[in-house]
């Protein structure tokens, strides 16, 4: 772990870099995220209405949180490389003008493949904005990697909490059209204004001799493979005292900097990558599916707007809290306890729902939700643990790129499998993903920083 000592330091070099505090860098990018987060958290508030204003059944809009899922995903990659590369700022602008465009465009569809092709590019810009946010977090802050991670996830749950009564609102009086426009707007106007702020450090920032203040990464990757001989020297030391753990041994800026190459050359990679598809399979297919499951046991309308509105709450909170635990233990350890307690929770909806108990339902909720989302914290924390922050955008965002898989399930497997045998196997199936991810997560430990195979 990292001392007091050696966390004020890093402090004192971004200051010195940013010439403000480096606390402004997350709160730019924790403000980007609740802005983006209705894309996500909103889907199940605004599919109805959507389908309604359109004339279309609600099972034509069935596959447009698996493409939101797909396109949001699947943007990180790219967009993180040309982050790593050439900094945050334009891709950050870029994202906005998607995002905002997208919920604005849809105000004006007429036709469904238009409500496909703008939630699609709203994604993309959801997608930059969560690489950009995220790693922001991982590249100002190696000494609190957890708990800024954790803001920023939080965000981007929590940010929906103040959109989902809003819209449901707006669409009960008939004006869902004027509400998702205001939305749109304010997407699109606060992302690219907190745009503004971001920078990212300079490569050698951390070594004996500072850097330069350069916003450009070095497109040089074998030359970034290697880190500060100070920072080698802490984490050789770390190992030697006997600690057995990512998050015990790693250092200010891990000595071995792996490309995303390298990255998925390790075994590591690849059992996080399974653990990451099944948890956030149960994870989406709670967003996705929670009204329409919660309306199969016959609670009253406004208990099921509560559970709407708890859903982002409960994710948000998780994310902080489990975010700030995680830089005082094992990440490992935790993501165990977690992930299994996810699935417990949604094996509990199940059974508190099949009773009629509301408050028992409610409070498998906190659960479930809570949790879910620690992925999002815990993930990108031991990628850096594990790989460096140099090239965190890449690396994290090709892992990222399994959740993909959890959407397909998420979304158009639940809805099959749900129009086959109704919504309680599939979060039966949900539950099981969840407990299986925790399960597997107690096998990772960190990867032989002298090869990567």
């Amino acid at each position: 772990m990292i001392s007091e000592t050696e966390g004020s330091d890093v402090s004192a070099r971004a200051r010195d870099v940013l010439g403000f505090s480096r606390w402004w860098q997350i709160v730019a990018g924790v403000v980007m995220m609740g802005l983006v987060s209705p894309y996500q958290y909103m889907w199940s508030s605004v599919q109805g209405p959507l389908a309604r204003d359109l004339g279309v059944p609600l099972s034509a809009l069935g596959a447009v949180f698996s493409l939101y899922v797909f396109f949001q995903a699947g943007s990180q990659f790219p967009a993180g490389w040309w982050r790593d590369n050439h900094g945050p700022r334009p891709m950050a602008v870029l994202a906005g003008v998607l995002a905002g465009s997208g919920y604005v465009g849809l105000t004006f569809a007429t036709e469904l493949w238009q409500v496909y092709l703008l939630y699609s590019l709203g994604a993309i810009g959801t997608g930059m904005v969560y690489t950009v946010a995220i790693n922001t977090a991982l590249k100002w802050f190696p000494d609190r990697r957890g708990i800024t991670t954790g803001a920023g996830s939080m965000a981007f749950t929590a940010g929906s909490a103040l959109f989902v009564p809003y819209i449901r609102f707006q669409s009960a009086s008939g004006a869902f059209l004027s509400g998702l426009r205001t939305i749109g707007l304010l997407v699109g106007i606060g992302v690219i204004a907190c745009a503004l702020v971001l920078r990212d450090p300079p490569k050698d920032w951390l070594d004996d001799d500072g850097g330069k203040d350069d916003d450009e990464g070095d497109e040089n990757e074998d030359a970034d493979n290697d880190g500060g001989e100070d920072d080698r020297d802490f984490v050789d030391d770390a190992r030697d005292e006997g600690s057995e753990t990512a998050s015990e041994w790693t250092g200010i800026g891990t000595g071995r900097q792996y490309t995303w190459r390298e990255v998925v050359r390790t075994w590591q990679f690849w059992t996080m990558y399974a653990l990451f598809v099944g948890i956030s399979g149960a994870g989406l297919m709670l967003t996705a599916n929670l009204i329409p499951f919660a309306d199969q046991f016959g609670f009253a309308a406004l208990l099921v707007t509560l559970t709407a509105t708890i859903l982002p709450v409960a994710d948000a909170i998780g994310e902080l809290v489990v975010g700030g635990i995680s830089d005082r233990v094992s990440r490992e350890r935790l993501m165990t306890v977690t992930f299994s307690l996810c699935g417990i929770g949604l094996l509990s909806l199940v059974g508190t729902g099949a009773v009629g108990s509301s408050l028992g339902f409610l409070l498998a909720l906190v659960v479930a939700a809570g949790l879910e989302g620690s992925q999002y914290t815990l993930f990108p924390s031991l990628v850096a643990d594990y790989y460096g922050e140099r090239h965190s955008s890449a690396n994290y965002a090709v892992l990222y790129s399994a959740k993909i898989l959890g959407g397909v399930f998420g979304g158009v497997v639940s809805g099959w499998l749900a129009g086959v045998a109704g919504w309680t196997p599939v979060f039966l199936v949900g539950s099981g993903l969840a407990i299986a991810a925790g399960v597997g997560a107690f096998t990772l430990r960190p990867p032989d920083d002298e090869r990567t195979d």
